[in-house]
């Protein structure tokens, strides 16, 4: 499990209304399992959430957010959010 604290951006700036991200800071990556993609869950600001992990052009890494989770944690695309995730099979 890793927490940290990340800015809301869209995964596609081009696409307003599209899905919104958090980025996973790089030093984090190898605690989560490593850079592939697996659903997560966690805390998004203290409310519970699930994602998943996706893969970032050029080395990144980030976990997808809905705005259901957004809206449950009071927060919105350009908002910094304090995240706790783990792989969802590590939280059974």
């Amino acid at each position: 499990m890793v927490t940290f604290t990340g800015r809301v951006r869209r995964w596609r700036e081009d696409r307003p209304g599209g899905m919104a991200v958090v980025d996973v800071p790089a030093e984090l990556v190898a605690e989560l399992g490593g850079r592939r993609q697996y659903r997560v869950s966690g805390t998004i600001n203290a409310a519970p959430f699930t994602g998943s992990t996706m893969l970032v052009a050029g080395g990144g890494f980030c976990v997808g957010v809905s705005k259901a989770a957004l809206k449950t944690a009071d927060a919105a695309v350009g908002d910094d959010v304090d995240l706790t995730i783990a792989p969802a099979d590590a939280n059974k």
